[in-house]
């Protein structure tokens, strides 16, 4: 077996969700659960088969996104993993109701940080262990932070 670091390719503040799924028809039931919570997202949606033609299955409604997540599906070539790449939403606003598709089995993040996938390889495939998601914490908020993260939540809609 051999251990590997993945890097996510995307623009710096662009959210996506990594995950696990178990069949094929992942790529069209999260189609429809993405619209059908948000309407007014944009995603682009990549699924790495693991049996049969062992494809990168793929969906959105933005050809932009849809080659941000082939490009990463085919760099992570992890069995059943699949990522969604969104703009005009968040994960939280997705996030329940992916994990909700019959199909999905795992999630592994959900962000915008800078993401390194940890892969281990044998000579059957590939599989993700785990991701680094971000940086190392540098300490503890002070009262000026928990300021600005309260702000912050108000500022973009989160709480009144």
């Amino acid at each position: 077996m051999e251990l590997k670091i993945v890097k996510i390719e995307k623009p710096a503040d662009m959210n996506f969700i990594l995950g696990q799924s178990h069949f094929i028809k992942t790529v069209e039931d999260i189609y429809e659960a993405v619209v059908s919570t948000n309407p007014n997202i944009k995603f682009g949606l990549a699924f790495c088969e693991a049996s049969g033609p062992s494809l990168a299955r793929y969906i959105g409604n933005d050809q932009n996104l849809i080659e941000i997540a082939k490009k990463n599906a085919m760099i992570l070539s992890a069995g059943h993993s699949f990522v969604l790449f969104m703009e005009n939403g968040f994960p939280i606003n997705i996030l329940n109701t992916i994990k909700m598709v019959p199909e999905v089995c795992n999630i592994f993040c959900a962000t915008a940080n800078p993401v390194e996938v940890i892969i281990a390889e044998t000579e059957q495939g590939r599989g993700i262990l785990g991701v680094i998601d971000g940086v190392k914490t540098k300490g503890v908020e002070t009262d000026d932070d928990i300021k600005y993260r309260k702000e912050f939540l108000r500022k973009i809609g989160y709480k009144l």
